[in-house]
């Protein structure tokens, strides 16, 4: 998928979700993939890259929802092979696991395609003329991207980026994407409505979620 970044999208990020439910999320999708590692781990060699991949489903599936209940984001819960799925502002917000940075054929999720159709009220934002931009945005999805090496000999137990990914609506590209790390910096120059979030909630999840891990 191409990536088209837009200070437009950005802000419109800033101003629906809480830096706390960011950090909060970055730590619980770190903490999911060391938990998977350490459990596949122990198989054969012929069926670790598969485990690996199943459970990094599930651990990250489990910490992502603890992260997103406790940012009173809405979590689905936590069902096998479902998504889980949280509300921030106007946005919807999901998850999903990459191999260096190629999509891997997310498309196939009838549910994720059902959730970016509401972007389509964003396209305008990051490609004026193309579409009617008169319509204001009052919905949209947002996935968490975590971008693993794809290779058991690199980093296997961490994703090497995770970012924070609007597609659009018919998910064949990015209307914007940045590494958190960076895109969390916006938070400093962007004016935003104070949430009254509690200032040392992303520390108890850390030392919630790695209590977990060490178990």
């Amino acid at each position: 998928m191409s990536i088209l970044s837009n200070t437009a999208v950005g802000n419109l990020l800033v101003s629906n979700i809480p830096r706390d439910l960011i950090m909060g999320v970055e730590d619980a999708l770190q903490v999911g993939a060391l938990r998977a590692y350490q459990s596949a781990s122990v198989m054969n060699k012929g069926h670790l890259p598969h485990a690996l991949g199943q459970m990094r489903h599930f651990n990250m599936n489990e910490t992502f929802h603890d992260a997103l209940a406790a940012a009173d984001a809405n979590p689905t819960p936590v069902r096998g092979n479902s998504l889980i799925v949280g509300q921030s502002g106007i946005f919807v917000l999901s998850r999903l696991n990459v191999s260096s940075k190629i999509w891997n054929n997310a498309k196939r999720s009838k549910t994720r395609r059902k959730l970016c159709h509401a972007n389509f009220k964003i396209e305008p934002l990051v490609q004026p003329g193309f579409f009617d931009d008169s319509r204001p945005v009052v919905e949209g999805a947002v996935f968490f991207v975590a971008s693993f090496s794809g290779s058991m000999r690199i980093s296997p137990e961490s994703p090497q980026s995770i970012d924070i990914a609007v597609p659009n609506a018919e998910m064949t590209s990015w209307l914007f994407r940045e590494p958190l790390s960076q895109y969390v910096l916006r938070y400093e120059s962007t004016p935003v409505q104070d949430d009254q979030a509690n200032p040392i909630l992303k520390t108890i999840i850390h030392k919630k979620l790695l209590n977990g891990a060490e178990e």
